[in-house]
């Protein structure tokens, strides 16, 4: 069974699944990780305002990925990023065929990804690029 994270074990996960061969030390893991600030961030601007800057979020997405791997990547997004912005995670994700078939939640459960609907307007917006 896989352990649902928590504030105790989610740095643990994050360095096991962290893998950058031009890391040059905890700094560079550091500033990685900062991502998912910049994610959420982007996605919270996005949905107080309407204005989305597609672009940086999928950059800072695909490099999330790039260093933490698919699998851990998504869990952590998911557990990091609260629930009323998954929409807009979702809709990002599967632009990237990233999306998981299920999401683990904080409870430990697995939510099915077609309990969480596609924001229709970033929909639209990822189509055009």
């Amino acid at each position: 069974m896989i352990e649902p994270l928590t504030k105790e074990n989610f740095l643990i996960y994050a360095i096991k699944n962290y893998d950058n061969s031009g890391c040059r030390g905890i700094r560079d893991f550091q500033d990685d990780l900062k991502r998912l600030r910049y994610i959420k961030r982007l996605l919270g601007r996005y949905r107080q305002t309407g204005e989305i800057k597609e672009r940086l979020v999928l950059n800072h997405i695909i490099v999330f990925y790039n260093v933490f791997g698919v699998d851990a990547a998504t869990r952590m997004l998911f557990y990091k990023i609260q629930e009323s912005l998954w929409p807009e995670l979702k809709t990002f994700l599967v632009f990237l065929n990233c999306m998981p078939k299920a999401v683990m939640v904080s409870n430990g459960k697995l939510m099915p990804e077609s309990e969480i609907p596609l924001d229709n307007n970033l929909v639209d917006l990822l189509r055009k690029i």
